[in-house]
């Protein structure tokens, strides 16, 4: 698994499990948090950074390493801020990953039409963020009895707005079941034309989801017209 280098703006129950977690994996973390005392929740051994200052303060993201980050994750307590920092994440840094812990769930909808990936605090867990931060690191949310086939959930790549999301599956390996525009789950996908922002629901034999994620990621593979179909 590739080691990234991991942003984490809040310290709190989340931010703190996220950092701890992801520095077990082998990656590298900062945290940022107003507060210093919020600190007291990673071991003083922690070989992470942690910075006193703001999510949306360039001077304290450049001290946190956001120009070489792989992810990012807001969970502080407020919407607003997290909303603002991972807008910067995503346009001022070109962070790839970036995940917003939204409460409101009218915000969190406009987050996702901004392309912003949202996780509601109703369905906020540690392994939820994970899925975000580092894609290619899930193999799948759910493994039938054969260990064969696994579900999987993928933020639609850049490359891919516009195209006919017909065209995402791979003939015998990979189909695509359902997307989730906007916080609403669709299973009509067969006409959609995919939208920054997009989050796909596939089936896919196990043994190929390492081919389909380099397809996916692959901006040279994404046909251009609605009307060939390479996989359903």
């Amino acid at each position: 698994m590739e080691r990234v280098h991991v942003v984490i703006v809040g310290c709190g129950r989340v931010g703190s499990g996220l950092a701890l977690g992801l520095v077990e994996q082998g990656h590298s973390v900062s945290i940022i948090d107003k507060v210093a005392r919020a600190f007291r929740r990673v071991p003083d051994d922690w070989p992470g950074t942690v910075i006193v200052g703001s999510g949306f303060d360039r001077d304290d993201l450049d001290k946190a390493g956001a120009a070489r980050a792989g992810a990012l994750a807001a969970v502080t307590s407020g919407d607003n801020s997290n909303i603002l920092t991972a807008r910067i994440a995503r346009e001022s840094y070109g962070i790839p990953n970036v995940v917003a812990r939204i409460y409101d769930p009218r915000r969190a909808e406009i987050s996702q039409r901004l392309g912003i990936p949202t996780v509601a605090t109703v369905t906020w867990t540690i392994d939820q963020v994970l899925r975000r931060l580092l894609p290619a690191a899930v193999v799948g949310e759910w493994t039938d009895a054969s260990g064969h086939l696994v579900l999987v959930e993928r933020v639609l790549p850049e490359a891919w707005a516009g195209k006919a999301l017909r065209n995402v599956g791979m003939p015998g390996k990979a189909r695509l079941i359902a997307v989730t525009r906007a916080g609403v789950p669709r299973l009509e996908v067969a006409d959609l034309v995919g939208q920054e922002g997009d989050v796909l629901h596939l089936a896919v034999l196990k043994d190929a989801v390492t081919e389909f994620d380099r397809r996916l990621d692959d901006a040279g593979d994404a046909p251009g017209g609605r009307s060939r179909q390479v996989g359903s």
